[in-house]
């Protein structure tokens, strides 16, 4: 776990530039206050003078025993009038709460009462939500040394826009907002966005519209650091039209040809189950 966590604190510092503490344990509850305990004794341990990019780990099983002499006010849930009540009642940690009978403390505080037993035995039944509906979709990456060719730069960008369209496309979704991310190499990360018309998915505007975002933002010669492409404003692509956006469609369908949209779907299909760079069309091997 530790190592897992120390991994996770490498890429975010790696990709982001910034530091950050990450508590450890078999649920939320307890992991969120090693989180707290971590850091406070991090910021002891080098006086406050650098973010205390501390890691804690609570081993399952000892749940109760990591929590028992911490103050009341740690648990989630007890602020400073709960607090107040626990302290009169002879509870000042974690500890003595959880020494107090579930049914003693759900007659003095009703259903928090029930909560607080069991949060201050180290029980937590909430799930782990890993999947939101997206708000957004991006790619980005980080060079491994400052690029300031722009015909490489370039190349990113469209190698980034056609993974947020491949996501898309997956998703069966579509956007309106198409957003560039810029980092330069004193971590400094301007962003600039566009919000269209109509909402896409494909590369080709999405890449027309993060290179109009690059060459707004990117000073000739100016070393990147890292580069991002992300669409936001998010369109089932089975919403309900209009009238007006069913003529507009068929216009567009119709300049879009049949045979297109064949070697599209087959370049797809190729590349999910050979990898991305399987096969690539010329316009992206061209610069």
């Amino acid at each position: 776990a530790a190592q897992i966590a120390r991994q996770l604190q490498a890429e975010i510092r790696d990709a982001l530039g910034l530091p950050c503490s990450l508590g450890v344990a078999s649920n939320k509850l307890v992991a969120k206050i090693a989180n707290n305990v971590g850091k406070a004794e991090g910021k002891l341990a080098n006086n406050g003078a650098a973010p205390p990019n501390a890691i804690m780990v609570v081993p399952p099983g000892q749940e109760a025993a990591f929590l028992d002499p911490l103050p009341c006010d740690e648990l989630w849930g007890v602020g400073p009038k709960t607090a107040e009540r626990l302290h009169k009642l002879g509870m000042n940690t974690i500890g003595d709460i959880a020494r107090w009978s579930a049914a003693d403390l759900a007659f003095r505080f009703g259903k928090h009462g029930e909560a607080l037993a069991q949060h201050a035995r180290g029980l937590d039944q909430r799930a782990v939500e890993t999947e939101h509906e997206a708000k957004s979709i991006s790619q980005e990456t980080t060079f491994t040394q400052d690029v300031r060719d722009e015909a490489q730069l370039r190349q990113t960008l469209q190698e980034l826009s056609q993974g947020v369209s491949r996501a898309l496309k997956r998703q069966k979704l579509a956007g309106v907002t198409i957003k560039l991310k810029i980092r330069w190499p004193d971590f400094t990360t301007p962003t600039r966005q566009i919000t269209l018309a109509h909402p896409v998915d494909d590369i080709a505007p999405i890449y027309e519209t993060a290179l109009i975002l690059f060459e707004r933002i990117w000073p000739p010669n100016q070393p990147v650091r890292l580069l991002g492409v992300g669409v936001s404003g998010f369109e089932q692509q089975a919403r309900q039209l209009t009238l007006w956006d069913v003529a507009e469609e068929m216009e567009s369908e119709a300049r879009k040809s049949e045979k297109e949209q064949r070697l599209e779907a087959a370049l797809q299909n190729l590349r999910a189950r050979f990898g991305e760079k399987a096969v690539l069309r010329a316009s992206d091997v061209a610069q």
